[in-house]
C-alpha cells in the first residue's frame, strides 16, 4: 500500500521581548511600569496581551535589577505561562533587548515591545508578524498629521517640514531572529529602536498601520490617557 504524505507546513516559532527596565526619569523615580492602571500594575497589561495572543509562543520580560523580585511575583499571580523568563535589563534599550533575546526560547520570529505601552491590542500585534514576512522586518506606524517644524536651540522656527512620508513609529517591532540578532551584533552606536540599528546594517524594514491609542507611558499624564483608552475598551467589551 502506497504511504500517504500531507503538505504539513510547519507554525513559525514567535517570542516576545518586552522591554520594561528604563529609569522613568520623567516620572520623578516613580517606576512608570508598575504604577496602577485601574488598580492593576501598567506591565500587566502589556504581558497580557502578549500571553493572549495565539501567535505569541513564548515571553521575556526585561527589568530593571530592583524589580525582579516584584516581576516574579507579577507572573505567579497572574499565571502567565508564556513567560519563559524574567530577566535584568542594561544600561541602554539596546542592552535590554540584547538581554532578551538571550534568555529567549529558540524561535525564528522575535517581537520587541515598550512595556510601556500598554494598549497594545492582539490585532496590532497580528498585523505586525503578518507584515514582517515581505522584508524579515515590520515595524508599526502611525502617520503624522500634526506641522512639523524644525527648530532652533532659542526656539525660532527654522523650517517647515512636508508630512508626506513622515510616520510616527511605535512597537511591537517585528523581526526575523537570525535579522535581529545580526544587528546587535554588527551595528555600532546607540540606537532609540531596534528598527533603527537594523537599518543601520543594511536590511530592508516594513511599516505596517499602527494604533494612534497604543501610546508609550512617559509621563503622569500618559498614565491617565492609557488608563481612559484601557477603561473605554473595558467597557465596549462588556456591552458586547
Amino acid at each position: 500500500m502506497a504511504t500517504q504524505h500531507r503538505n504539513i507546513t510547519k507554525k513559525p516559532i514567535v517570542g516576545a521581548v518586552v522591554v520594561a527596565a528604563g529609569q522613568s526619569n520623567r516620572m520623578n523615580g516613580i517606576d512608570k511600569v508598575f504604577t496602577l492602571i485601574m488598580d492593576r500594575p501598567l506591565i500587566t497589561y502589556t504581558v497580557s496581551c502578549f500571553e493572549s495572543s495565539p501567535l505569541i509562543d513564548s515571553i521575556v520580560l526585561v527589568l530593571s535589577k530592583d524589580q525582579i523580585s516584584t516581576g516574579m511575583a507579577l507572573k505567579k499571580k497572574e499565571g502567565w505561562s508564556k513567560v519563559v523568563a524574567i530577566c535584568e535589563g542594561g544600561a541602554k534599550r539596546q542592552d535590554s533587548v540584547f538581554a532578551g533575546l538571550a534568555n529567549i526560547e529558540s524561535c525564528d520570529w522575535v517581537v520587541v515591545h515598550d512595556g510601556a505601552r500598554p494598549c497594545v491590542t492582539v490585532d496590532l500585534i497580528a498585523r505586525g508578524v503578518s507584515s514582517a514576512r515581505a522584508t524579515g522586518s515590520s515595524v508599526a506606524a502611525v502617520q503624522v498629521t500634526d506641522t512639523i517644524k524644525r527648530v532652533s536651540d532659542n526656539g525660532l522656527v527654522e523650517s517647515t517640514m512636508a508630512r508626506n512620508g513622515l510616520f510616527l513609529i511605535q512597537t511591537p517591532q517585528i523581526f526575523r531572529y537570525g535579522i535581529l540578532k545580526d544587528a546587535h551584533d554588527r551595528a555600532g552606536g546607540i540606537f532609540t529602536d531596534d528598527s533603527s540599528m537594523v537599518e543601520s546594517v543594511g536590511y530592508k524594514v516594513q511599516t505596517f498601520e499602527g494604533d494612534p491609542d497604543n501610546i508609550k507611558v512617559t509621563n503622569k499624564r500618559d498614565i491617565i490617557k492609557a488608563d481612559n483608552i484601557i477603561f473605554a475598551r473595558d467597557q465596549r467589551i462588556h456591552k458586547t
